[in-house]
């Protein structure tokens, strides 16, 4: 490919996450631009941001703690579907313009330009839109690993939490792999849980006594995923609806000590008797491919709440803490209905 190396672009930078990251960021119209790709590296235009609840959850409890879980960089942001514009010399098979999933970037997606590398690249089929392209790999990897290799076809899968960023994916995955699944939402989701394929809801709105919902059913299920870490005796008392061998997994939680409380307190002293396991999600290129494919068939369909301009990132993140998103939040970064521009890449 051509040597292309921009000498400046624009980019929501941070030093600070005290008080709200969307408190301390700010844009600069002539940020630094990552190095020429090198070796197996490949610096790729970003056209669409998608924003996750780890882009302020990290960096909010401490910059050290941040770049040693994530690494993040000064430009906040994991999700992008953006373009090849360059690569490192053992990088050349991608050609300019092609669609990459990666995880995670060098740089924050919330810049013109970031860095990664070829062997976490998947490319997409044509047809598929960027904001959607954008929306997949972080919950969509997410869902995925909570999943396979948990479960197999015929099975049945409890998801708490099935409207959230992850559960929407969560639902459609468990379906592909021929699961029968029940999910958790609120009254307004219903529907939505419904179309994206759940055979069965239980309206927390109007349930509020989870536990009890799901004891009365019996030890029916074969795998349980939690996106949300409520009820907090869900996992302690998950022995009367999870099958023996079954695996809870953990994928989200409002607080860490949910986590910990229930990872550390045994089984003895009233702790839960099944198997719980905390969701690490790892960068998978044959899962992004997968997802990718799924999209671009129908298979999956993407769900996004809203959409803003790259010079409005701040009123995006405060709405992605405001607690009432219903899918993917979006960020044009550069403009992604520009001609001349497909196919894309996308990237987390």
């Amino acid at each position: 490919m051509a040597s292309y190396h921009p000498e400046a672009m624009k980019a929501w930078l941070y030093s600070s996450a005290y008080g709200g990251i969307e408190n301390n960021m700010q844009l600069h119209e002539r940020a630094r631009v990552p190095p020429v790709p090198q070796g197996t590296e490949v610096l790729v235009q970003v056209l669409s941001a998608a924003l996750n609840p780890l882009d302020f959850k990290f960096p909010e409890i401490g910059m050290i703690m941040a770049r040693m879980v994530t690494g993040a960089s000064a430009s906040p942001g994991l999700d992008f579907c953006g373009r090849v514009v360059a690569t490192g010399p053992l990088a050349r098979h991608l050609k300019e313009g092609q669609l990459a999933l990666c995880s995670p970037p060098r740089f924050g997606s919330l810049g013109d330009y970031l860095t990664i590398t070829a062997d976490k690249i998947a490319v997409a089929a044509d047809g598929v839109a960027v904001d959607s392209a954008a929306a997949i790999p972080l919950a969509g990897q997410t869902a995925y690993q909570s999943l396979e290799g948990y479960v197999k076809a015929g099975d049945k899968v409890f998801i708490n939490g099935g409207s959230g960023g992850c559960g929407i994916f969560a639902i459609q995955i468990a379906k592909q792999m021929g699961c029968h699944v029940t999910a958790t939402c609120s009254t307004r989701n219903v529907e939505l849980c419904f179309r994206l394929g759940v055979d069965e809801v239980i309206n927390y709105t109007t349930e509020t006594d989870l536990v009890a919902t799901l004891g009365q059913r019996g030890v029916v299920f074969d795998h349980i995923v939690d996106h949300i870490g409520v009820p907090s005796d869900l996992y302690y008392q998950c022995h009367r609806f999870l099958k023996e061998g079954g695996v809870f997994i953990q994928v989200g939680a409002s607080s860490l000590v949910t986590f910990v409380s229930r990872l550390s307190w045994p089984s003895i002293l009233g702790g839960g008797q099944r198997k719980y396991t905390i969701m690490m999600v790892k960068n998978n290129q044959r899962q992004l491919q997968q997802l990718m494919e799924w999209l671009a068939s129908g298979a999956i369909q993407v769900q996004l709440d809203s959409t803003y301009e790259f010079r409005d990132a701040v009123k995006a993140f405060q709405r992605l803490k405001s607690g009432r998103t219903r899918g993917k939040i979006i960020v044009h970064v550069n403009d992604p209905h520009e001609q001349n521009m497909e196919p894309f890449g996308i990237g987390l």
